[in-house]
């Protein structure tokens, strides 16, 4: 059933006085109370903290290694009226700390650019081309912001032509063959994964290093001037909305520092945000925030959804298929009509990738359902000539979160592949990866996200090795861990106060997640295809009340529910602002059949497996045998539908779409109409294995057979058997 693959928390079932308590106490519900006590939050003092964002403060920036030399030489670079670079990285903590510090500098007076490679030409990382261009252009001093920190021949390569190189990173450090950590040889090397370093929190975004490389120059420039200025907060407030934005597009950890950088760099958003992010939440939206002789649109809360669903997107798509000054432009101007054609390039950008990301994710599906062997291996590796490298990692990430492996995609350009990983809990990425290094040309990343580079004559090492290394290291049970859901809410829960209410544990993210909720037993009423067909809408109702659900990545088609069904549904709850008129909406996760379905489908298995294997048994009641013996309508309807699914090149249906298309729910009786369909010829069958959370939905792949003339039933020694039950 569907507590075999969800894990529920709910603490109201154990501890139900302790979080009446906690509600009461606080003025809330709860339904909020249970998910404060599933964050470890089980007094009112500790609670009332945690919602007020009382626990976290800011760390001492010079607590990072080398931060005193950073600051030092950026001030020497000031008072010298050096010229300085910042070189980035494409994806938004590299776009959004270079945007960062290039204003920072720039409004300190230092004169300053900024430099961000191709990831289709240059790739990931610092390259000597670059340099040169650079050194060329009379830069005397080079600040990597969120790369960097493996590029020890390229520092030393700029070193040795006379550009200084100062490193901020957050990604992990190159380890020898010994284990010791090696580093750049730079003026400064800042990154809170440093084996020495002793800054208390390490799990910083890129962006998140810049902003306390800022907080040091202030406390430096106050100490010198003798002000007693706040300077944290100054940093803050003026870039406090970049750091969240960075800070939540790379999936950091929302505990600590950064659970305070993003809560204020929201609300400054939410108060007055700068032109760029401003456009950019304006057209993804849906538009100008006033429309002539029309009321004002509310612009959205935000929220760390509206960050990674609608912002970061954007955002990445300008360095994956575009050019990611672009959006560091768009960062950086003050003025609102570049702004909006800025924006408006971006969310073009973004369609175009959706459309390349869908066109790879489909081929990569069939290379996995006929290439991958589940039963060998535990890391996806796939690999292409056309593939758009800007794209892969995304496509990576899907396939991880579909099959819970470990996915890489590589795409080759002449004998040298790019490729992007996506990692699970339980093996570290970049590790696996560093096991065998020397079938790379060059890698690095994150425990769960990396990127390679690779010789087309290394692959086929390549996997076996980083497979072998899956198979010692990866515990296949660990990874297909079931659902975490928070609480099980009824109908009387699913109000616009409560999904209200669920701003107040904002932000949400790693650490502090998204509050997962379900519904049991809910009735289908509708589904509607929305977004091109890419998502589903459904109106369904649970003890007489309806509500909206909204399924995104899924189609209708694909979605094996039909009106008349009961779902358990495991969902977000979420707050719908259309036309400045608020709704309670759920964003479906997972929905799986009820109970009931599941009691009577196995019954049904139970009938079917029986009569096929004795067709004389007399276990069942005549009225039970007659039920599951289809009538010569049930044949034609069932036959109709498949005939028009895969003349519509829909080939494989599920079983129960094909009880739908009878007007009924019957398992045996499907399994008998298709059986005699098969052995009649009029149709082949072939059952397909797929990896199906609940194990209940059964799929075939489905062939019209050309028979030319009309073939009677009676035939089927199936159908003949079948009919002398009745």
């Amino acid at each position: 059933m569907t507590d075999s693959f969800i894990e529920l928390l709910d603490p109201r079932i154990e501890h139900a006085d302790e979080i009446e308590a906690l509600s009461e106490n606080l003025g809330i519900t709860a339904v909020t109370a249970s998910l404060l006590w599933n964050r470890g939050m089980k007094t009112p003092e500790e609670c009332s903290r945690f919602l007020k964002k009382e626990v976290e403060i800011f760390h001492d920036a010079f607590l990072l290694t080398d931060m005193d030399k950073a600051v030092d030489r950026i001030l020497k670079a000031k008072e010298n009226r050096e010229k300085v670079v910042i070189y980035g990285d494409y994806d938004v903590d590299g776009v959004t700390a270079t945007s960062t510090l290039c204003m920072y500098l720039r409004d300190k007076g230092i004169d300053v650019g900024y430099y961000i490679p191709n990831r289709e030409g240059e790739g990931y990382g610092i390259n000597l081309s670059a340099i040169d261009s650079l050194i060329s252009e009379g830069n005397r001093l080079m600040i990597t912001v969120d790369t960097g920190i493996t590029a020890s021949d390229e520092v030393e390569y700029a070193r040795e032509k006379g550009l200084d190189v100062i490193i901020t990173d957050h990604h992990e450090c190159s380890l020898s063959e010994e284990g010791r950590m090696l580093l750049p040889d730079a003026c400064a090397v800042i990154n809170p994964r440093r084996s020495d370093c002793v800054y208390p929190f390490k799990e910083l975004a890129g962006v998140g290093v810049v902003f306390k490389l800022l907080c040091a120059i202030e406390q430096k420039l106050n100490d010198l001037s003798g002000l007693r200025e706040n300077y944290i907060r100054n940093v803050i407030m003026r870039y406090g909305d970049l750091v969240a934005i960075g800070t939540v597009a790379d999936v950091m950890p929302l505990i600590d520092e950064n659970r305070l950088i993003v809560s204020i760099g929201m609300a400054l958003t939410d108060k007055n945000p700068r032109p760029g992010v401003a456009a950019l939440l304006d057209i993804a939206q849906g538009g100008p925030e006033k429309t002539q002789g029309k009321k004002a649109r509310r612009r959205r809360k935000m929220t760390s959804s509206t960050i990674g669903y609608t912002i970061a997107p954007r955002i990445n798509a300008a360095g994956r298929i575009g050019s990611a000054t672009r959006a560091v432009e768009l960062f950086l101007t003050e003025d609102e009509f570049e702004a909006q054609a800025i924006a408006s390039e971006l969310c073009e950008t973004n369609r175009q990738r959706q459309l390349l990301e869908n066109d790879i994710a489909e081929q990569a599906q069939q290379i996995i359902e006929s290439e991958f062997d589940f039963d060998r291996d535990l890391v996806i590796i796939l690999e292409n000539d056309s593939w758009h490298q800007g794209v892969i990692g995304i496509v990576a990430s899907r396939i991880t979160e579909k099959y819970k492996l470990p996915a890489i995609m590589i795409s080759f350009d002449g004998d040298t592949g790019k490729g992007s990983g996506r990692g699970v809990k339980g093996m570290n990425l970049v590790e696996a990866l560093n096991s065998c290094s020397d079938c790379l040309i060059r890698f690095g990343g994150h425990e769960l996200a990396a990127g390679l580079s690779i010789d087309r004559g290394r692959i086929k090492e390549f996997k076996k090795r980083i497979n072998d290394y899956a198979r010692a290291n990866l515990n296949p049970s660990a990874i297909t861990s079931r659902t975490i859901v928070d609480c099980e809410l009824r109908a009387a829960d699913l109000t616009l106060s409560q999904a209200n209410e669920l701003y107040l544990l904002e932000p949400y993210g790693v650490a502090n997640p998204t509050p997962v909720f379900i519904v049991r037993d809910a009735a289908v009423i509708e589904k509607t295809p929305i977004g091109s067909n890419r998502h589903t809408r459904l109106t369904v109702e649970k003890d007489g009340v309806r509500f909206t659900a909204v399924y995104f990545g899924i189609t209708a088609e694909e979605l094996d529910f039909f009106a008349g069904d009961h779902a358990d549904i495991v969902f977000n709850l979420d707050v719908n602002d259309f036309m400045n008129i608020q709704s309670v909406q759920l964003i479906v996760r997972e929905m799986y059949p009820c109970r009931a379905y599941l009691e009577e489908l196995y019954r049904q298995r139970e009938i079917y497996e029986t009569i096929s294997g004795n067709p004389d048994s007399d276990i069942f009641p005549s009225v039970e045998r007659n039920s599951v013996i289809p009538l010569r309508e049930d044949f034609v309807n069932a036959y109709v539908y498949i005939r028009r699914e895969v003349r519509f090149g829909r080939n494989r249906l599920s079983l129960h779409s094909i009880e739908r298309s009878i007007g009924g729910s019957c398992y045996a009786k499907v399994r008998f109409i298709i059986d005699i369909l098969t052995e009649t010829g009029i149709i082949a069958a072939a059952p397909v294995e797929l990896p199906e959370p609940n194990g209940c939905c059964e799929y075939f792949d489905f062939t019209l057979n050309n028979v030319g003339t009309k073939i009677s039933l009676e035939r089927s020694d199936i159908y003949r058997r079948l009919l002398k039950l009745r």
